[in-house]
């Protein structure tokens, strides 16, 4: 049966990471579409990213997240069933990736001073600021031949890759730590101790007519469940709840 995941972190730290993900997703999807059409999505997500990793020390975070893991790869190495070739390999990975990390001049700090990308951010923020009497320099971009386009996006992205990089690798381990449990509720409703989670991650089947909404913090977390919207608006699900849950 097909599920649908929902993930809520409970600290800023994965709250922002969770936001980059998105944002990153956001605009590697739009290279496959066609960018005159995914173009307000694709420079929305590129100036999101910019802003969102200027606003928060998140390279500092990654770097924090990224020292804990060597150590942790370390002690797995010396474990007796560990595949030390496997472990080796991404223990040289997260050296590589703090290494770039603690670079002082980031690469993804150059497009703040691209002019092009200067001249579009400034009407974007105008709701409906980027038509083609707007921005004439966008209308000529978006009318150059798509290998041309290409070429610049991936310019772009590219100064993001170690970033990017880190954040896939710090995820994967923090997901990692905890599997799914199946839970069951008789009121759509469910509270716990969050000590020591940084990320919940919920299951629920697609044909089941309610979605979890989450609230908490570091010390306890609640769900509630509620049914979609209707014209009365929305309303808590009352009814026995079943879902999966891994408490990372």
């Amino acid at each position: 049966m097909a599920k649908i995941l929902y993930e809520h972190p409970l600290n800023q730290r994965v709250r922002n990471y969770l936001k980059l993900e998105h944002l990153f997703t956001q605009a590697q999807d739009c290279i496959e579409c066609d960018i005159s059409v995914s173009q307000g999505v694709f420079f929305n997500a590129l100036f999101a990213l910019i802003d969102t990793l200027e606003r928060n020390d998140i390279r500092g975070d990654l770097i924090k997240d990224l020292e804990k893991l060597e150590q942790n790869l370390v002690s797995w190495k010396s474990l007796p069933d560990a595949d030390t070739n496997a472990v080796e390999q991404k223990l040289q990975e997260v050296v590589t990736l703090i290494s770039q990390l603690k670079t002082p001049k980031q690469l993804w700090w150059q497009l703040k001073d691209d002019k092009f990308l200067n001249s579009v951010k400034q009407r974007y923020a105008i709701q409906g600021g980027n038509a083609s009497y707007d921005l004439p320099q966008l209308h000529y971009w978006l009318s150059r031949e798509r290998s041309l386009q290409f070429k610049d996006i991936e310019s772009w992205l590219t100064k993001f890759e170690h970033i990017r990089n880190a954040l896939e690798l710090v995820l994967v381990f923090i997901r990692q730590k905890a599997t799914f449990e199946k839970i069951s509720t008789e009121s759509g409703f469910y509270q716990d101790n969050g000590e020591g989670i940084v990320l919940l991650r919920i299951q629920v089947a697609e044909d089941l007519n309610y979605y979890p909404t989450v609230s908490g913090n570091r010390f306890r977390y609640s769900i509630r469940f509620m049914s979609p919207c209707q014209e009365n608006g929305r309303k808590y699900s009352t009814s026995a709840t079943l879902f999966e849950l891994a408490k990372c």
